[in-house]
This record gives C-alpha cells, structure tokens and sequence, in this order.
C-alpha cells in the first residue's frame, strides 16, 4: 500500500465518521436552510462560509448596501432565537459580550461617576459578539450583487436552487 492509498483512506474515514460520504454539496446548502418567523432563512455565518469570506466582511458590505436589504429580504434574530439556536447547534458559540452594571455606592467610594449605570463588556477570546443576521431567498439572491466575487456568484446559485427545491418540496 502506497502513501497515496493509506491518505485517501484517511480521508475517507473521517468523511465517513463526520457524516458527508453521501451528501452532496447542494444538500449540505439545504441542511442550513431555517425555517423562522414563518420564512426560510440561512444564518450570515452559513452564507459568509459558502461565499469564502469572513461574516464580519459580508455583514459590512450589507450595512454599506442596506437600502437593498429591506426587513423581508434580512432581519437580525433576538436574543431568545440566537439562544435557542445555538441550544439546538445551529451555533457553535453563544454571543461573547454580557452587560456589566455599575454598584452606584461603590462608584462613590472610590470616587467615581456614579450616573454610569451599565455598560457592555466584551471578552478578548474571540467569537460573535453581536446577534446575527438571517436572510430570505430574496436576501441572498440581492448578496450576488453586493458580494461581486465569481465564488458568490457560482455559491449563489447553487443556494437559489436550494431554496426552490425545498419550496416545491413543502408544496
């Protein structure tokens, strides 16, 4: 048995253990596809990973386009859905940042504002710190335009696809 044999088995255990022997690239796309407030959605973290950018850049091109993103093509979840999704798996770390409030006698003590009654504080350790974003099938097909890179544009059609193979599927 060469090397090329003992890597290529490799992989294939492992393809194996974690599950994708036999899901195709399209079906791996509709496995992120959520059903919340009553639309199908895919979550900026989901999308900015099939279109090889970081959710941080594909966030900020949405915010630098946002008149193209009305609230039914991208709503940002609430606190209790990022909470129930990431309870579920769909996230793979809660939200780092928490709100630290400010003792009023303590702050006089040691002579300090006291009007500061909170203020948020966010852990140095990485991770998501703000709630995320979820986009329609409108929502994404409107990110090709924004997101001009020929990855997003092939990512976004094989995601479109996706999107009307589960419509045809619930009707």
């Amino acid at each position: 048995m060469n090397l090329s044999q003992i890597v290529t088995g490799l992989k294939v255990k492992y393809i194996k253990r974690m599950g994708m022997l036999n899901i195709t690239p399209a079906e791996r796309i509709e496995n992120k596809i959520l059903f919340m407030r009553g639309q199908k959605v895919m979550l900026d973290r989901d999308l900015a990973e099939l279109y090889g950018v970081p959710t941080k850049r594909l966030n900020e091109q949405v915010r630098r386009n946002i008149k193209r993103f009305p609230d039914d093509f991208m709503f940002q979840l609430t606190r209790m859905e990022t909470e129930y999704l990431a309870s579920e798996g769909y996230l793979g770390e809660a939200l780092r940042s928490q709100i630290v409030t400010l003792n009023e006698e303590i702050a006089k003590d040691k002579g300090k504002t006291a009007n500061l009654k909170s203020q948020f504080a966010t852990s140095s350790w990485g991770g998501r710190r703000k709630l995320p974003y979820v986009f329609t099938e409108q929502g994404v097909a409107m990110l090709s335009s924004v997101l001009k890179s020929e990855r997003a544009v092939e990512m976004n059609i094989i995601i479109m696809r996706a999107f009307v193979k589960i419509r045809n599927l619930i009707y």
